[in-house]
C-alpha cells in the first residue's frame, strides 16, 4: 500500500506551520479528489474522502474497492475547518464517515452542495435539510471569505433534477487574488471551455482516471484530456487527482505528464499528503 508523503500528525504539523497571514494559498492533496486549501487563516476542504467506507461496503462483492493508498489523516484531527464541499452524491465525494466526524469537531462548519442534492445529503448525514448551503450552476456565493462560483460537471453527462438543477457541480473558488477550479468528477461537455475562460484560473484540479465500461462506474477525464482542458482554459497550473485510491478505478499519471509536457502546460503531480504553495507562481 502507498504511504502518504505526510500523514496524521506530520500532516497536521505541516498545515500548522503555515503563517495565517500568508498572502499565498496552500493546497494539500488528501487522496482521490480531496484537497485542503488554506488562505489567510481560513481552511476549505474540497470533496474529502477520509475513511474506509467504500472498501467496507463492497467487501465480498463483485466490485471490491481495494484501497491503494493509506488514509492520510483521520477527519476528527481536522478541527480547524471553515468550509467543506461536496460536488455530487457519490460516496468518495459525500462520505458520512468523513463528514460526520468533521461536524463533531467543527460545530460551525459550512457545507456547500448542489442544491439538487439537498434531501439526499441531509438523509445521508442525518442533518437538518436546511443546514447545507445549496448552489446551482451559474450561481455565486461567499462563505468564510471564499467566493464560490458553481459550474456544471458532466459525470458522464450533465445530470439534472426535475427542476433543471445540476446534480453534479464543479466549483471555481476565489480566495483573495487567487482563483482555483475544482472540477469534481467530469468529462468534457459543450461550452465548458468558453465558460471557464471567463475566469483567470491560477490552479485547476482535474481527475485523470478516465472512463472504462469494465469498471461499471461513471467516467472522468483521462490524463491527456485533463492536460488539454487546462491548456484550453488558460490555467496557470494543473494538478491531477482521482487516482491511486482504488485498484479498479485508477490510472498512472504518466499519460497526464506526457500530455502536459507536450502542450507546454505547467503542472504539478502531488503525492497524497503533499503540499503545494502558490508562492511557486506568485502574481
Amino acid at each position: 500500500m502507498i504511504s502518504p508523503f505526510l500523514q496524521d500528525q506530520s500532516l497536521i504539523a505541516d498545515i500548522e506551520r503555515v503563517a495565517p497571514d500568508s498572502a499565498d494559498i496552500q493546497l494539500w492533496w488528501l487522496g482521490q479528489s480531496g484537497f485542503l486549501l488554506h488562505w489567510q487563516g481560513r481552511h476549505l476542504l474540497l470533496d474529502p474522502y477520509l475513511s474506509d467506507s467504500l472498501t467496507e461496503k463492497y467487501t465480498n462483492t463483485d466490485k471490491p474497492h481495494v484501497r491503494l493508498t493509506e488514509r492520510v489523516v483521520a477527519p476528527i484531527a481536522l478541527s480547524f475547518i471553515d468550509v467543506v464541499t461536496s460536488s455530487h452524491n457519490h460516496t468518495d465525494h459525500l462520505d458520512d464517515q468523513t463528514l460526520k466526524p468533521l461536524f463533531q469537531v467543527n460545530p460551525n462548519l459550512k457545507l456547500v452542495i448542489p442544491e439538487a442534492n439537498r434531501q439526499f445529503v441531509a438523509d445521508r448525514l442525518g442533518m437538518d435539510p436546511a443546514l447545507p448551503i445549496g448552489m446551482d450552476a451559474g450561481q455565486t456565493i461567499e462563505v468564510a471569505g471564499f467566493k464560490f462560483h458553481a459550474v456544471p460537471a458532466a459525470h458522464e453527462s450533465i445530470e439534472k433534477d426535475e427542476l433543471g438543477r445540476c446534480r453534479c457541480l464543479g466549483y471555481v473558488i476565489e480566495a483573495g487574488p487567487w482563483t482555483i477550479y475544482h472540477s469534481g468528477d467530469t468529462m468534457f461537455y459543450d461550452g465548458m471551455v468558453d465558460m471557464l475562460k471567463k475566469w483567470k484560473i491560477d490552479v485547476c484540479i482535474l481527475p485523470i482516471n478516465g472512463k472504462s465500461a469494465q469498471r461499471r462506474v461513471a467516467g472522468n477525464l483521462n490524463g491527456s484530456e485533463a492536460a488539454l482542458l487546462a491548456k484550453k482554459i488558460g490555467a496557470r497550473l494543473v494538478i491531477p487527482c482521482h487516482f491511486e485510491m482504488f485498484e479498479f478505478n485508477t490510472a498512472s499519471p504518466s499519460q497526464f505528464e506526457r500530455a502536459a509536457t507536450d502542450l507546454q502546460q505547467p503542472f504539478q503531480v502531488l503525492r497524497c499528503g503533499e503540499q503545494w504553495s502558490s508562492m511557486n507562481i506568485s502574481k
